[in-house]
């Protein structure tokens, strides 16, 4: 027995030794374990659970940070919202990790101006109001290239306090991220808007050094394989935040304005119905 137990740990050691280094940011919420899920879970899909080693930035960083840290190799991968210069800078694997989730946008509204949205029912009426998005964010030019007049701030914390204090009248966030923002903020007056849905394509992806190929191979084939398999439905519709949100949003009682993504890559995977939430099932 004690042959037995000393044998699986020199194998247990040599696995360890040899296996790659994957560093990404330091988890900032139960919401970011969902990514570590995909990854765990497209690794063993192509069976290499084994050949790389999760570890975590010894400090959370910011977006623009961990970008450096991918092209420096400080960082192994990043999951982020799809924007022109990060498909130009780093290797993106095109899977929507939130199967486009992130363009279904909900307003994070101070709680007393609700009549403010009563009454929008078109771009042209939102665009009569003021957003706030991150200054780096993706999503912010799509906003301002749709007409929408936009506040931005480095951090993403003061956005809450913005729309608090009427900076701003709307702060848009995905589905999935107001009610956890606004519970983790008692002392502001905030509240989800009760009307409004704006959609537009967002794909999140992973992106790794455009060096790491072999990374990038393995997390794009095990993807595709959770999504041919059913697996990567079942990690996203279980996912606590995904769940609750959902039945949250009553997205069915929404109005919905939709808006173009002008800076989608041509190579966005649009046309893989199979990848994209499909609101007719969840309303």
């Amino acid at each position: 027995m004690k042959l037995l137990t000393l044998i699986l740990l020199t194998v247990l050691t040599a696995i360890s030794a040899h296996a790659a280094p994957l560093v990404h940011n330091k988890l900032q919420s139960n919401k970011d374990q969902y990514f570590i899920e995909l990854i765990e879970l497209a690794l063993s899909k192509v069976g290499k659970t084994h050949a790389f080693e999760l570890q975590q930035t010894a400090e959370a960083l910011n977006q623009d940070q961990v970008v450096e840290g991918i092209k420096s190799g400080s960082v192994s991968i990043l999951w982020a919202g799809t924007q022109p210069a990060y498909e130009q800078s780093m290797r993106p694997i095109r899977v929507p990790l939130l199967k486009g989730l992130q363009g279904h946008r909900l307003f994070i509204i101070n709680k007393n101006n609700q009549s403010n949205f009563n009454h929008i029912n078109s771009l042209a009426d939102l665009q009569t109001l003021n957003a706030g998005q991150g200054r780096s964010w993706g999503d912010t030019q799509i906003l301002r290239d749709a007409g929408l007049n936009v506040v931005t701030a480095v951090k993403k914390e003061s956005l809450f306090y913005m729309v608090d204090g009427g900076r701003f009248d709307y702060f848009p966030l995905a589905v999935h991220e107001p009610w956890d923002e606004i519970r983790a903020r008692p002392d502001l007056d905030l509240s989800v808007d009760k009307e409004l849905l704006l959609v537009y394509p967002m794909p999140m992806y992973f992106f790794v050094s455009q060096d790491n190929e072999e990374l990038a191979q393995a997390i794009e084939q095990g993807l595709n394989i959770a999504i041919a398999d059913g697996s990567f439905d079942q990690v996203f519709y279980q996912a606590p935040h995904i769940k609750s949100a959902l039945q949250q949003a009553q997205l069915a009682n929404r109005r919905v304005i939709e808006i173009n993504n002008p800076n989608l890559s041509p190579a966005t995977p649009l046309d893989r119905k199979e990848l994209w939430l499909d609101l007719a099932k969840v309303m």
